[in-house]
């Protein structure tokens, strides 16, 4: 039985009506392979006598709320990690709503379930997936010790490449024999053992602790990060070698190339994370987001696998800068019991 849009066609597929429009707009074939999977998926949910007893082989157009629910409820229910019950979940919403929108379907059934769901949705379903294992592979072809550093950061932070960049020495605390020279950390790190203190105050183009900053700093409050043993290896490491720094404000990662010493820029640190994600085949010249690995992917990779094995979504939002005002304040006062515990137990090995 087909149905018709608001223009009079007759579509007897909606999935594959629904992704042939996503090529007219561009959706590159990844993308597009990624919502099949799990439309079809979906599809054959409601087929399926056994799967959905009380009323199988429907079709897609004609599903209720209590349908999708069902179907939600059925991975959760399976191997489905909650990250990707969330992106499942993204990808059958947008295509209601993109049906509903060009008059094929009357009403999306979706929009009642995402409203009471607890999952995270993923901004970026299609975006590359890398396993833990495969990371750690990569950062073990990374040798040059601030290459090694600025992508260990990354990974065991979450932060924000322009974060990175505004780092100062003063906002790093670590074991007393790391040489950090005469620079005193900020009180807000005192008695917080190995830490990183991530600014709201850095903006572009504005002078902070001396140096006119190249890139800003997007948290909605400041927050205090913990550095756990192997990150703070990796930084003890990078500190014994870093060059001669060109700037008062003394940054912890500053160039060993053309600009010698001085402060490395978002730039600087794409080229990094690319040079070396091109050499194992995850960034491409062309290449799209979902295809390519840039700086970001890895706040991306950060907060899925903190997201997935802590299970408390507000000391992640906390790690990365996400939350403000009272929320921020009761992790800030128990910093201690709720932060540095719940990160040093989940937070993954590179090594």
């Amino acid at each position: 039985m087909a149905v018709e849009t608001a223009d009079g066609e007759s579509v007897e597929d909606p999935v594959a009506y629904f992704l042939q429009d996503m090529t007219y707009h561009g959706k590159t074939d990844r993308t597009r392979e990624a919502y099949e999977r799990v439309l079809r998926r979906f599809e054959a949910f409601l087929r399926d006598p056994d799967a959905n007893p009380v009323d199988a082989r429907k079709r897609v157009e004609a599903a209720s709320h209590r349908d999708c629910m069902a179907w939600i409820h059925s991975l959760r229910g399976s191997d489905v990690a909650d990250s990707t019950v969330a992106t499942y979940a993204s990808y059958l919403h947008r295509f209601y709503a993109y049906m509903t929108q060009v008059g094929a379907f009357d009403a999306n059934p979706m929009t009642l379930v995402m409203e009471e769901m607890d999952e995270r949705i993923d901004t970026n379903p299609s975006r590359r997936e890398i396993s833990l294992a495969e990371m750690r592979r990569f950062l073990r072809g990374v040798h040059h010790p601030l290459d090694h550093a600025v992508l260990v950061t990354l990974l065991k932070t979450g932060m924000r490449v322009g974060e990175l960049c505004n780092l100062d020495l003063r906002d790093v605390s670590l074991a007393d024999d790391t040489p950090l020279g005469a620079v005193s950390s900020r009180a807000q790190l005192d008695g917080r053992g190995p830490s990183v203190y991530v600014s709201a105050e850095p903006t572009v183009g504005e002078v902070t602790n001396g140096e006119e900053r190249t890139a800003s700093n997007k948290r909605k409050r400041s927050t205090v990060v913990p550095v756990d043993g192997e990150l703070e290896s990796v930084l003890a490491r990078w500190l014994a070698v870093r060059p001669d720094v060109q700037s008062p404000a003394d940054p912890l990662f500053v160039s060993t190339s053309g600009s010698w010493g001085r402060r490395l820029t978002p730039d600087m640190v794409h080229h990094i994370v690319e040079r070396h994600a091109g050499d194992v085949g995850w960034h491409r010249a062309g290449g799209d987001a979902e295809e390519n690995v840039t700086p970001h992917y890895f706040r991306h990779f950060f907060t899925t696998h903190l997201r997935d094995r802590t299970g408390d979504r507000g000391i992640v939002k906390y790690l990365r800068g996400d939350v403000g005002g009272d929320i921020i304040d009761t992790y800030t006062h128990n910093w201690g019991d709720r932060v540095r515990e719940t990160y040093e137990e989940h937070i993954y090995s590179v090594y």
